[in-house]
Order: C-alpha cells, then structure tokens, then sequence
C-alpha cells in the first residue's frame, strides 16, 4: 500500500501484461508460465468433454465465461494470474468450440467477441450522460490554496478531498446496461463525442460484463476513464511504423488516441492499449448510487473494472501537498505518463452544490507538475509561415529525450522572445515541455558559450513568397501580408480540412503541398472542384485512392456551420467561439451582416473577437470565397442553418407552412424564402442550396418514408425522414411561452417518441435538454424506467412530469385523450 487511505495496490504495471489483445495469443514481453514474471502460474488444463445437448452446452458456456473473466480480471487488472497461458488457452479453446457447434449461445459479452467487424466511417455521433467537462489547471501551491479556499466558503470546513494520478490518455465513456457493455465514446466536444465501442471492446482490461457479487449493478450506467499506452508498448508500436516506413507516434497519448479511431478493430487490437476509470454519471436503477467519490472508486473496483491503484483521500491541505511531493518523485517509476494530480472534493452532495462553469467543474481542480528540464544545442534557426501569415522562429536542437519522447526542435514563439532570451545559434540550452506537449527554449546556458554562436535575426522578407514582412504596432508577431503566399494558403488548406473543421479524411500536408505547388488548388474552394483523374497522378496516390478522396470532399460539403466558420480560420475564433456564433446566428449570410455590437450581444464574445470577424467578412477576397463554396454546394456557406438554431426552426416552419410533406420544396408556397436566402417572387424554392437540403438538415426530413412527429399536426403535416422529426408551423404562442427559456432533464424512456427527439422538440420551442439535474433544472420528464435522475428531482422540489403531462405541455395531445 502507498500509505493509510490508499485504495488498493496490485503493483504499478497492473493492466499491463504481456498477453496480446487477441484472444488467448501470447505476446512479446515478460517470460510467460511464471507467476512472479507476469506469466499464469502453472495449472492442470481442463477437462474438454463436450455436451450433447443444448442446455448442457448452455450451463457449460456459462461456466467457461466466468470462469475466463475471473482469470482476465486477475491478469489484466489485479496482475496476480492464477493459470498458465497453456490453461487460459485451453479454456477459451473450449468455449470457441462450443460456440460454434451451438452458435444460439453466442452474446456479445463473449469473450470471444471482443474482435468483430469494423465499425461504421464516420463514427457515429454520442450524446454522454451528463457533459463531460475540462478540469481548470494549477501549477503551484498558492492556486490550490486558493481554490481550496473558495470550496470551504461555498460548503463549510468539512472537506475531503481525493487525489488521483492525472493519466495522459485519451477520455472515454462506457456505457453499461444490465453490467453489459453496449458502447464506448470519446469525449469529443464534451456534449458528444465518437462511438468507437468496437474498439474499445478489444481492450483486455475492459469487461464485457460487470462483476456483481460484492457490489449491485444499475440498470443502467456510464463509466468515465482513460484509455492510455505503456512505454513500453509506445516503443514497440514505434518501431513497428518505422519498420513499415511509416511516420512514428510523437507520443503515447497521441499513439493511444490514433489507436481508438482506427477502423479496423485488429488494428486496435494490435496495439496493447490499458485502461483506467474513475468517475460515474448517468446513473439509472433502484440500486442506492455511491455517495462519494472515494466510495466511485471503490464501486468500480468491486464491479471488475481497472481502477489505478495510486488514489488516496486526504482530509486536508497537508496531506494532498505531501501526496503531490510523493508522486512528484515517483511518477519517474511509473510505466506509463502521468502529467500531474487531479485532485476532487470527496463528498458527491458538496460536488452537486459546488456545480460548474460552462467549461469545468468547481469542485475539481487538476495540479500539473512542473515541466520537466533537459539541455541540448541549438544546430539552426528556421522560420516557418502559418495560416494567418504570423512568422514562428522554430530551433533546430541536437535530439533529447524529454518527458518520455525525443525532441529535436522547439518554438522560439516571435522576434522579441528570441532578443529577450538572447538565443544565438549554437547556443546550449534548457528546453522543457509547456505542459508536457509542447517544446520551448526556457534558458540560455551563456557560461558555456565559446565565441562562435551568431544571433539570429528575423526576416525582412516572407521565406515561401519574398514578400516584405511586416509587424503590426503592438502585435509580438511579424507577419507576411501577402493572402496569396503558398505557405499560408498550404496551412490554410490543411486547417480547413482538419478533424475538428471540415474533417476531409485523407487531405494530409503531403497531398495539400502537392495540391498547391501544381497549381491544382488555390484556396479552399477549389478543393470541391477537383476530379479523381488529376488526383491519381499526385505522388503516393491511385485511382483508388484519388476517388476515396474526392469523395471525402464532397462528404464535407453537409457539414454544420460552426464546423465551416472553425475551418475559414478567422483570427481569434476556435471551436468553441464558431458553435457560439454558429447558434446565434444560423447561418452565415446574417453573421457576415452582423457589425461589432450585434456580436457583442453574444454572450463570450468581446471587442477582439468581434472586431476581427467584422474585418474578415469586410474583406472582398473572403466574401468572394464564401460566394464560391456557396455555389459549389456547401450548404452551410450556401445558407443551410445551423441544427437548433432559430434559424433552423425557421426553415423547418417555412418548409411545412402549406401543410404539405416537409422538405418537399425546402419552402411553402407563399411562405419566407429558408433563413437567409432569397425566396423566389412565388415565395417558392429558396436561393442555392437552402431548399431540401436546409430544411432535411434543420429536422425537417426530406419526404421519406417514416411519419415525423408534429406537435398538433392536422391531416397532411410531417412527413419526414425515416426517425427524424418533422416541424410544426402553427404552435400557440401559449406554448412556446410555456418552453422557452425552460431547461428540460428526460430519464427513462418515452412511448411516443425517442429521447433525442424529445430534446429536439424542446429546443425548437426555445427550450434547453440537458443531461443532469440541478437546481437550474426546470422540469424533469420521467419515462418508462427513470432512475437516479428521478430521485434527485424529488430531493430537489423539481417538478416532475410524465408522459403524457410532457405533451400536453408542447402543445401535443397524448394518444387516447
């Protein structure tokens, strides 16, 4: 044990044993047979009689079930095997048999399913639980007293807190039902994230089903953890790639997450990938939930899965600095990276009246440790162009290892960080990692300098295009001015088709340095005018290849309107500032109207921000590019509002206004043209691109078979794409003054519509549907099985309505009366 209070120890590589992911395979590693190496100790292999009958069959596949997921939990989590690798071999051996002689008797909790088929591309987008938020950051002692001060004013002194090693990984979401395993997430934007339970299903440290027998299971649960890679398993994938000729992981982190999003799950298999978990949400059933954080770890520990064996409780300010002096030492011995200590308010009911920011948790904090330090000399200077034209200083350094990866170039940021820190090329010096990601020169070692070092001067001309740079009056930045420089059109490109813009799979920096340098695109727009013929002579592509790609493009043109204002790449505007804009606004024809105190009114955005989206869409050159997408058929440039917005109910309304088939012609005859386009003088089809494909894209459908739901809908109204709810035109006011502004919690299921739905309906009315209850809840729909969110609701004094009570509310007569 580390200590008094540590919850369990079963050694610090638990969970990471040498077995392969695959079903029973050996793997490179520790010797296997022995139990003190890592290996199963030897046992007498079973007997392999095989049942004639199917109920025989069934209570013996039964007993081969239990009977691997007791050895794969003393392997995979405890690391304290019981049986050789001959004997678990065995067991599974007669289990595939047996499976399929009597193929009836396979469920997908099998351990032999963990392998399967490949998962849809894209994955396919996860609402969580409950929203999984960022955790603010402290990096001295002073913070955590700080915010140690402000949980005692708001709960009173009798704090716990529980400290836990802060993994380097990739955030995931599991869903249980009746202890089965039935999906996995990524954390995604908070809200939502990837479904990629396919993958995840190949993780030997993760049951397929819960253990019950200490603690009960809900009917329904999400289990919230960190899917992370060892060093060791890190370097042997790496040498993997190399050997294949491909680029090497810059990090465990960025390794495990690649692993998750692969499409083929034996490729996920293939990458000894672990598990840790350490929280709970969502929590449906008559079982009484934990009542604190220490008692969410013990629960997840009794249920089978892998907890990480280092959490402590501490009562107190002394104790939670001696853990983080403690692990500040001894994470060094840790197999895998760890980059600081989250550390949580114990009590759930005092987490509940702490609450949370719209980004992160007050009762939660994460400490990090300080960067770690290394020496090494600078060899060159180079100057790289980005997308918005800003010139980075980036130091060729001699290759060193630091904080688990080797680094061979760190940013000198600008002009005046270079003359402040006075780095000269062959300078030695001290790089560490800003929060342990990203390499920067700290320090110049000057005792050690010999007279041959030379300064470093920025450019006065733009290295890609010769264009005279300049640096605008209080800006640290120097910057080239030309819009049509190669660099920033390459970078510009390459941001425009990222994961988080319009995510074009298979436009990487090679093909788009190619794109670029033959003169095939010029800016974004001309990416949708490409053809597979010309693409399939670009180095390291095919026909095959080539039409994968056009498609991707053209795959793109739906995405939403936050998705395409993140990509345009606009100074100051992320993710989360283009979803504000993007729900605002609804499309983009009314942001690029909108002056500086229109959008000053939304809420997060201030003078910078709003200064520098007036000036972009000002521009001519951005406004012809806009017209461009627009008309090569991206629907969110051409006018398609963003889902939820007002904008969007409003296309929904216009589209369904004659009572006839929603999406039909994306207008109703005589009715308002779609949110921001032109109608025609008929006030029929709306302007390119706002007609069907808006309205489908709003909740409208598309005139598909699958009747939608109409709150109050006479005969002819809604009928929309299959399990897509259609709009409704004519909803009393009476109603929408009962919705709006209201936030909505549904647990339990619904008879007459699903829960998604339910929350659509909601939010066009005005409403929020959020996924927990608080005090800011003002209704709470109970369904069919309501669980843990039913009983806070009751505990709170929040109104509680049924079904039927729900409709009637929206506007919308219960079935029978």
């Amino acid at each position: 044990m580390d200590g008094q209070g540590d919850l369990w120890s079963a050694g610090e590589g638990a969970g990471a044993g040498p077995r392969a992911a695959g079903d029973g395979a050996p793997a490179a590693g520790k010797g296997l047979g022995s139990a003190g190496a890592g290996g199963r100790a030897p046992a007498e292999r079973p007997a392999e009689d095989v049942p004639a009958d199917l109920e025989a069959a069934r209570a013996r596949v039964e007993a081969l079930r239990e009977q691997i997921r007791h050895h794969d939990y003393l392997y995979y989590v405890l690391d304290r095997p019981e049986i050789d690798d001959a004997a678990y071999d065995a067991l599974m051996r007669q289990l595939r048999e047996l499976e399929q002689r009597f193929p009836e008797l396979v469920t997908p909790d099998s351990p032999t399913q963990r392998v399967g088929g490949r998962p849809a591309a894209p994955f396919a987008r996860v609402e969580h639980a409950e929203p999984m938020l960022s955790l603010d950051n402290a990096f001295s002692r002073e913070e955590l007293e700080a915010f140690d001060q402000r949980v005692r004013r708001a709960v009173g002194d009798d704090v716990a807190y529980v400290a836990e090693l802060k993994i380097d990984g990739l955030s995931i979401a599991l869903t249980y039902e009746g202890g089965r395993f039935v999906r996995g997430a990524t954390r995604g934007d908070g809200e939502a994230g990837e479904d990629v339970t396919a993958n995840l299903r190949t993780i030997r440290s993760l049951p397929l089903r819960l253990r019950d027998r200490e603690r009960p299971v809900p009917r329904r649960v999400e289990i919230r953890g960190e899917v992370y890679m060892t060093f060791d398993a890190f370097r042997r994938l790496n040498q993997e790639q190399e050997a294949r000729g491909l680029a090497p992981f810059a990090n465990p982190r960025n390794a495990a997450a690649g692993s998750v999003r692969q499409l083929d799950p034996a490729v996920t298999a293939s990458r000894s990938l672990n598990l840790w978990v350490y929280a709970l949400a969502g929590w449906e059933g008559d079982e009484p939930a934990p009542r604190s954080q220490w008692e969410v770890l013990q629960t997840l520990r009794a249920w089978g899965l892998p907890v990480n064996p280092h959490a402590r409780r501490c009562t107190g300010l002394d104790e939670l600095f001696a853990y983080i002096d403690e692990w500040a030492e001894r994470r060094h011995q840790l197999p895998y990276l760890t980059d600081g200590i989250v550390i949580k308010v114990d009590d759930l009911e005092q987490q509940r009246q702490l609450g949370a920011t719209a980004r992160s948790p007050r009762w939660a904090i994460a400490y990090k440790f300080p960067a770690e330090k290394a020496r090494t000399r600078v060899r060159d200077i180079l100057v790289s162009v980005g997308r918005t034209g800003a010139l980075t200083p980036v130091a060729v350094l001699d290759p060193v290892l630091l904080a688990g990866t080797t680094v061979s170039r760190a940013s000198l940021h600008n002009a005046d960080y270079i003359r402040e820190k006075d780095v000269r090329i062959g300078d030695l010096v001290v790089v560490h990692k800003a929060g342990e990601i990203i390499p920067e020169v700290v320090e110049v070692v000057k005792e050690a300098r010999t007279g041959a070092e030379r300064p470093f001067s920025m450019p006065e001309r733009c290295p890609a295009c010769g264009s005279p740079v300049v640096r605008v009056e209080g800006e640290a930045a120097t910057r080239c001015p030309n819009a049509a420089c190669p660099a920033q059109q390459l970078e510009r490109i390459r941001h425009f088709a990222s994961r988080d813009a319009m995510d074009i799979e298979g436009l990487g920096p090679a093909i788009i340095e190619q794109l670029v340098g033959r003169g095939l695109v010029r800016d974004v727009a001309d990416l949708y005018h490409l053809e597979p013929e010309p693409l399939a002579q670009l180095e390291r592509m095919g026909p095959k290849s080539a039409a994968n790609l056009v498609a991707a493009i053209d795959a793109s043109r739906g995405r939403p309107l936050r998705r395409l204002l993140y990509g345009l790449g606009i100074r100051f505007v992320g993710e989360r500032v283009a979803g504000l804009l993007a729900r605002h606004f609804g499309t983009i024809q009314r942001l690029m109207a909108a002056g500086p105190d229109e959008l000053m009114a939304v809420p997060e955005i201030g003078p910078r921000i709003a200064e520098s989206v007036v000036i972009f869409f000002r521009d001519e050159h951005n406004r012809q590019l806009i017209r461009r997408l627009a008309e090569a058929g991206v629907e969110a440039a051409a006018g398609a509002p963003e889902p939820g917005s007002a904008a969007a109910r409003a296309v929904v309304a216009a589209a369904t206004a004659a009572g006839g088939p929603a999406g039909a012609t994306g207008t109703a005859p005589g009715g308002p043209a779609a949110a921001g386009a032109p109608g025609t003088a008929a006030g029929g089809v709306a302007g390119a691109g706002a007609g069907v494909a808006a309205a489908r894209r709003a909740g409208a459908g598309d005139g598909a078979a699958g009747a939608g739901f109409v709150p109050g809908a006479g005969p002819g109204a809604g009928a929309g794409a299959a399990g897509a709810p259609a709009a409704w035109p004519d909803v009393p006011p009476e109603v929408r003054e009962r919705v709006a502004g209201k936030t909505f919690v549904f647990t339990g299921g619904l008879a007459s519509m699903t829960r998604d739905e339910a929350q659509e309906l909601v939010e066009a009315l005005g409403g929020r549907a959020t996924g927990s209850v608080s005090r800011k809840t003002d209704y709470v729909v109970a369904g069919e099985g309501a669980g843990s969110k039913l009983a806070r609701a009751r505990e709170l004094g929040i109104p509680v309505l049924d079904e039927a009570a729900f409709l009637r509310l929206v506007g919308r007569e219960p079935a029978g009366g």
